[in-house]
C-alpha cells in the first residue's frame, strides 16, 4: 500500500473517530430554567383549558377546578410550573396563601362575561396587583373567549380595569387569547417568560 493510501486511511480513521465522539460524547442539553407562577381567575375564564391545551391534553371533559393543581408547562427555553387556584367564592378568599414562592403571575378573565362577573374579575385584579406577595412580579393578563360575539377588546379591557394608572411601575402584559388559537396564547406566555428573564424590562407591554 502507498503512503498516500495509508495516509488516507489515517485520515478517514481520525474523520470517524472525530464524529464518534462528537455523537457519543455531547452529552445532554443545558436544563431550560424553571419557573414558578400562580394562575389565578374566576370560575368560566378558562385557566383549566388553557393550561391543558398547552400541555397537549384534551379538553373535552375539563371541570372547574376545586381547590389548586399544578402543571408543568413546557416551552422551548424555559418550564412554567403554573399553580392553578380556583376560582370559586369560597376559594377565592383561600387565594393568597398560595402566593408565597410565586415569581410571575397569570390572571385569566372572561371577556364576554357579564358585567357583574366584569366587575369582580376587575376586582380581583386588583387585590393581587396590589397585594404585598405579588405587587412586585410580572403579570400575563388574559382577556379569554375574544371568539365570542360580546367579548370585549383588549384595549376596552384595559380601560375599565384602569390598568394604566393601577399597574404604573409594574411589569405587566395583557393579552387577547381563545383556546382556538394556542399559538397566539403561546407567545404570550413567551413575553411572561421573557420578563422573567429581564428584570429589567419596561414596566408595561401592550
Amino acid at each position: 500500500m502507498s503512503e498516500h493510501m495509508q495516509l488516507s486511511l489515517a485520515l478517514c480513521r481520525i474523520g470517524l473517530y472525530t464524529c464518534f465522539r462528537a455523537l457519543c460524547c455531547k452529552g445532554p442539553p443545558p436544563p431550560r430554567p424553571e419557573y414558578d407562577v400562580v394562575c389565578i381567575g374566576l370560575t368560566g375564564a378558562g385557566k383549566t383549558s388553557l393550561l391543558s391545551r398547552l400541555c397537549g391534553e384534551s379538553t373535552d371533559n375539563i371541570v372547574p377546578t376545586t381547590g389548586f393543581s399544578i402543571k408543568a408547562v413546557p416551552f422551548p427555553n424555559a418550564i412554567l410550573n403554573v399553580k392553578e387556584l380556583g376560582g370559586a367564592d369560597n376559594i377565592k378568599k383561600y387565594w393568597s396563601r398560595y402566593y408565597q414562592g410565586s415569581q410571575g403571575v397569570i390572571f385569566v378573565l372572561d371577556s364576554a362575561s357579564s358585567d357583574e362577573d366584569l366587575e369582580s374579575a376587575r376586582n380581583e385584579l386588583h387585590s393581587a396587583l396590589q397585594h404585598p406577595q405579588l405587587c412586585t412580579l410580572p403579570f400575563l393578563i388574559l382577556a379569554n373567549h375574544q371568539d365570542k360575539p360580546a367579548a370585549r377588546a383588549p384595549n376596552q379591557i384595559k380601560k375599565y380595569f384602569e390598568l394604566e394608572p393601577l399597574a404604573r411601575g409594574k411589569r405587566w402584559i395583557l393579552e387577547g387569547c381563545t383556546v382556538d388559537n394556542m399559538e397566539s396564547v403561546k407567545e404570550s406566555f413567551g413575553q411572561l417568560i421573557g420578563l422573567l428573564e429581564d428584570k429589567e424590562t419596561e414596566p408595561a407591554r401592550i
